[in-house]
């Protein structure tokens, strides 16, 4: 859009003092962005990135389909375990409630032990 002027000529005057203040603030503001983005990229190099944010995030969201195929894995073995109990004892949800559960559990404790946070013993 075209600046509007006053026809007395005062329009563009009272604009440049809040324009060049804007402009100092935008300066300003510039200059602290350009010095966080180069502290953060200094304190990236030091703890040895992974070449970026992209692969951080892709490691990351593979870590995160991993954990969470383990749990999901851990239910659904369960759950067919007790399924087939159930079918073959003829103990209807009996068998299927005590699987599930079990199979949580499982995916759990393999999901804690796949995050680090458990040691794993293995015996070794």
């Amino acid at each position: 859009m075209a600046e509007r002027t006053n026809d007395e000529g005062h329009g563009n005057r009272e604009k440049l003092p809040d324009e060049a203040a804007l402009s100092a603030r935008l300066g300003s503001l510039d200059q602290r962005l350009s010095e966080i983005r180069g502290n953060r990229k200094i304190e990236t190099d030091q703890a040895g990135g992974q070449g970026g944010d992209g692969a951080a995030r892709a490691s990351a969201m593979a870590l995160g389909f991993r954990l969470s195929s383990e749990l999901i894995a851990g239910v659904i073995v369960g759950a067919l375990i007790g399924w087939g109990i159930d079918h073959l004892l003829s103990i209807s949800p009996w068998g299927l409630i005590v699987f599930v559960l079990l199979g949580f559990t499982a995916g759990v404790v393999n999901v804690v032990r796949s995050a680090g946070v458990a040691p794993d013993r293995t015996g070794r």
